[in-house]
């Protein structure tokens, strides 16, 4: 699986010839900048322009699966499950569906614009996720600090930040020192951004908690 970032939720995941996209950004957002994937399944976790961009999500001919909601799907041997949690990003209080995926053979939980600690209990009772995709930007999500408590308790093995790169957090804080205080909080403050994450699943062995930044 490859995984790489496309600025605020937005996170593709790649295996073979199956493309996953998280988050896409809508043309109408004012904060990021959209990409036409082709993807074959977009998963809509939050009702905003900055990720309800299931039109982009597609190229061409090739136009993807929509997830947009919580339930249980199963698509070109990917299987999901969304579960309603809240929301207030952009000041609109709304429902945020948290995706829990496994894909080539491994497990991504998907935050999306989550706003609350408390998770439904079923996400909870999950086995420890192999990829946690947590927001960490404030105006309505996680703050850093709530990020990384929040990863500790569900014990992922490898954490990717997402919606750090907004142009101002709920602080006031640059999207530069939003990372920054995440990495400190992750006691990772030496974690260099990489293009993008290459990992099969004999790469989790002993990992716990290992904070991995992509870089747009």
């Amino acid at each position: 699986m490859i995984l790489t970032f496309h600025e605020g939720a937005c996170v593709r995941a790649q295996a073979g010839d199956t493309t996953l996209v998280f988050g896409p950004v809508s043309k109408d957002s004012k904060n990021f900048k959209p990409t036409n994937f082709g993807a074959d399944v977009a998963l809509i976790s939050f009702n905003h322009s900055d990720m309800n961009g299931s039109d982009e999500a597609g190229r061409g001919d090739k136009q993807p699966f929509v997830i947009s909601g919580p339930g249980e799907y199963e698509i070109k041997e990917t299987t999901v499950a969304g579960f309603a949690t809240g929301s207030t990003y952009g000041n609109d209080p709304r429902i945020n569906t948290v995706y829990s995926v496994l894909f080539d053979g491994m497990s991504i939980l998907y935050l999306g614009a989550l706003g609350d600690l408390d998770l439904p209990g079923d996400v909870l009772e999950m086995d420890p996720p192999d990829v946690l995709i947590v927001p960490i930007g404030g105006n309505g999500t996680l703050n850093p600090a709530e990020a990384q408590k929040l990863a500790v308790k569900l014990e992922a093995k490898i954490v990717i930040p997402i919606l750090y790169d907004l142009p101002r957090d709920s602080a006031g804080k640059a999207g530069e020192k939003t990372l920054k205080q995440f990495l400190k909080e992750a006691g990772e403050e030496d974690s260099k951004p990489v293009d993008k994450l290459t990992i099969k699943p004999r790469d989790l062995v002993g990992k716990e908690n290992d904070v991995v930044v992509l870089s747009a």
